[in-house]
């Protein structure tokens, strides 16, 4: 298994492209996905599920949100080439029970998948199917799957039991994790702690947490970020939005937290992992993504 096997596991992570694109355009689109990210040296894909999340927030989401198409069904038909394991998200609250079991019956034919559950981005939201119910009908019907669960360093801050989440996503099966963007790496470690301490205190088994960068090309994504519930520090936020090449400015940023998270780790012997993304579809951005996944696995090898 990658994220159990593998010694700090390195991923990239891409959202599918809109629903509405024909597919002349499709295919292009993933024609140079598969060339760009069969040339990466990483442990495997995360695919991204999205659903509209205007109930977590007041603010005005900076982007309008457009329905994608559904990750497995993209790299099922799209992304064949890539014989790399897929990590497919599900936000279940979108599918009935029905349409849930039918999909679970899908994964089960291809052992190269793994996936993450999201549930309702908020307790306002309307959703057919709740997280709890998904974990309890995969654990049924489909136990051999792997499955991974979100963390949020953010919610760490604000309740400090994020750690407690993430032992009771365990005992509902999850054997890896993966947050959101990291910016404010103080709070990650906050959570590490957390869960390293606590795993000593109940004897419980520490899992994959794979923390996920992305690059920040420019302050409409930085603003697109914070509205997803990403932290920003303040002085980050500042040098960001002054910075001569915030394309640049945000690379060695992230290549910094890389190092500080790797080494409070390893330290405890905490197993972490890395994803590499772009919440952007700018050309520059994907592009300094791309070179951030080749010096994050550079880092890891300089590690041991």
């Amino acid at each position: 298994m990658l994220l159990r096997e593998t010694l700090c596991p390195l991923l990239y992570s891409l959202t599918p492209p809109k629903l509405s694109q024909d597919s002349a355009t499709l295919s292009s689109i993933a024609a140079t996905q598969v060339t760009r990210i069969s040339r990466l040296d990483i442990e495997g894909l995360i695919l991204y599920d999205i659903q509209d999340e205007t109930d977590r927030t007041d603010a005005e989401r900076p982007f309008p949100f457009l329905p994608t198409i559904d990750p497995y069904h993209y790299a099922e038909t799209y992304l064949g080439d890539l014989h790399i394991p897929k990590i497919i998200y599900r936000c279940v609250g979108k599918h009935t029970a029905s349409a849930f079991t039918d999909w679970l019956e899908l994964l089960k034919k291809n052992g190269e998948y793994y996936t993450v559950l999201v549930g309702a981005a908020s307790r306002a939201q309307s959703q057919s199917l709740t997280l709890a119910d998904a974990y309890d009908l995969k654990r049924r019907l489909s136990p051999a799957l792997r499955l991974g669960g979100v963390s949020i360093p953010e919610r760490h801050r604000r309740h400090s039991t994020e750690h407690l989440r993430m032992f009771a996503k365990q005992r509902d099966g999850c054997t890896f994790f993966v947050t959101q963007a990291v910016y404010d790496v103080q709070l990650s470690k906050d959570l590490l702690s957390d869960y390293y301490y606590t795993s000593i205190e109940q004897g419980s088994e520490l899992f994959p947490i794979i923390f996920t960068f992305s690059i920040c090309g420019s302050p409409k994504t930085l603003a697109f970020m914070k509205w997803l519930g990403v932290s920003f520090p303040k002085w980050l936020e500042n040098e960001l939005m002054h910075a001569h090449d915030i394309i640049e400015d945000s690379f060695d940023r992230c290549l910094n937290g890389i190092k500080e998270l790797i080494e409070f780790s390893r330290a405890k012997q905490i197993p972490i992992g890395f994803n590499i993304e772009s919440v952007s579809n700018r050309k520059e951005e994907i592009d300094a993504s791309i070179r951030l996944v080749n010096a994050t696995r550079q880092i890891i090898k300089s590690y041991g």
